[in-house]
């Protein structure tokens, strides 16, 4: 059984859709979303540097096009499940029917911006724990007033506050982690700081006219697959506050059966983490057009 999934804020790099513009009619798809959302998609998907697709406002409209183009590349395909990691649940939403392409893209707009307003209201910022036990690192981050924003699986938890509790937290580790890394930013996602993108979202999603999924869809806010698109939107809406539960969807990929995993362009986070905890399943990322081969026979092996 295949599941494909889509990864978040922090896998784009400078110039990855470079590539993908060379295939028949993926740049007027582009520059039509460009044109609708009032964001260059091909600027800052070929010619941006780090610093500028790094901006949350632009990063998460980014990545959606990515995933949805190299989704659309791959020609047709059923995977068994589909999910994805943060905003990359909104490409997920797309591939399994409950939104279309253009509503997903609105959405996503909506989302990087009111989440960038959010991040500016307060200094905050997110660090990646290395090593050590879950339960003590979770245990820890609390007593310090951290939100465990990302819980990864594979021993990986993304911990997320104000400047100070980070600063904290570096100076104090939980026992047995070996390093705390500081993440690039713009602010704590994924807790109660994104609260006021929270409205924002609510009021764009009025204009949706979600559809059921057609694909099995797996939910970042509990690792449970979910049957109706109205709760898949609800869902969207209220995950930029809430943590993002990576650990509970590989679980429940697991439950379902899961025999390989492809990541959507720009792939190779989330095969990272299931090449640790999903032993045994096979596992492709998707990042240029070179690697559509080899995607397809996965597909024809797994499907």
């Amino acid at each position: 059984m295949l599941v494909l999934v889509a990864p978040g804020q922090g896998a784009q790099t400078p110039g990855f859709l470079t590539p993908w513009l060379d295939l028949p009619g993926v740049e007027d798809r582009l520059r039509a979303w460009s044109d609708a959302i009032g964001l260059d998609l091909v600027h800052y998907g070929t010619h941006a540097d780090a610093d500028e697709i790094r901006d949350t406002a632009i990063a998460q409209p980014l990545l959606v096009a990515a995933g949805l183009v190299s989704t659309a590349a791959l020609g047709a395909v059923t995977p068994g499940a589909v999910a994805g990691h943060s905003v990359g649940e909104i490409t997920a939403a797309a591939v399994a029917g409950v939104l279309t392409d253009d509503e997903a893209l609105a959405l996503v707009r909506t989302r990087g911006l009111a989440m960038a307003e959010a991040a500016a209201i307060t200094k905050t910022g997110m660090s990646a724990l290395l090593g050590g036990d879950p339960d003590v690192s979770l245990a820890h981050l609390e007593k310090l007033g951290l939100t465990p924003a990302n819980i990864n699986g594979a021993g990986q938890i993304v911990a997320a506050g104000t400047l100070e509790q980070l600063a904290a937290l570096a100076e104090d580790k939980p026992e047995g982690v070996r390093k705390v890394v500081a993440l690039k930013v713009a602010g704590a996602f994924h807790t109660q700081h994104m609260s006021p993108a929270v409205d924002a979202l609510a009021e764009a999603a009025k204009k949706l006219s979600p559809a059921d999924p057609k694909i099995t869809y797996v939910s970042n806010k509990d690792g449970r697959t979910v049957t109706a698109g109205g709760e898949i939107v609800d869902r969207l809406v209220g995950q930029v506050a809430n943590p993002v539960r990576w650990d509970l969807c590989m679980e429940t990929f697991q439950e379902l059966g899961v025999t390989a995993l492809l990541e959507v362009c720009p792939g190779g986070t989330l095969t990272g983490l299931a090449k640790r905890a999903l032993p045994g399943v096979k596992t492709l990322a998707l990042k240029t057009p070179d690697d559509l081969d080899a995607a397809r026979e996965l597909i024809a092996e797994h499907s």
